[in-house]
């Protein structure tokens, strides 16, 4: 992916194609990626609260995935430990709000 002037570089492994949607899209699309995100939406949350949220995922690929996103400036590590959303993640949580409106509607 190309780094524009004052833009942030994210690589996200995997992902070939060079454009930010894509990519993004890649990141958010791996097992567990948006569990993690929805999940830490509202609090900071230590491993294993986390991992409970998470249906019990395991812990190699929940924290497998909890690196991608740290590295993608989506997640930050806490200083008591536990795991909260950035303001980019906070963002990010933000354009899901309409998808959850209308899941809700859905749902009933």
């Amino acid at each position: 992916m190309a780094k524009q002037a004052g833009s942030r570089d994210h690589r996200v492994r995997g992902s070939r194609t060079g454009r930010a949607i894509m990519a993004l899209l890649d990141l958010l699309g791996r097992r567990w990626s948006l569990r993690i995100l929805w999940e830490l939406r509202e609090s900071p949350l230590t491993s294993r609260a986390l991992r409970t949220a998470c249906d019990e995922a395991s812990p190699t690929v929940l924290q497998a995935r909890l690196t991608e996103l740290r590295e993608a400036g989506f997640v930050e590590l806490g200083d008591g430990g536990g795991y909260g959303l950035t303001a980019l993640g906070r963002e990010l949580c933000e354009t899901f709000m309409p998808l959850h409106r209308f899941a809700e509607r859905w749902k009933e």
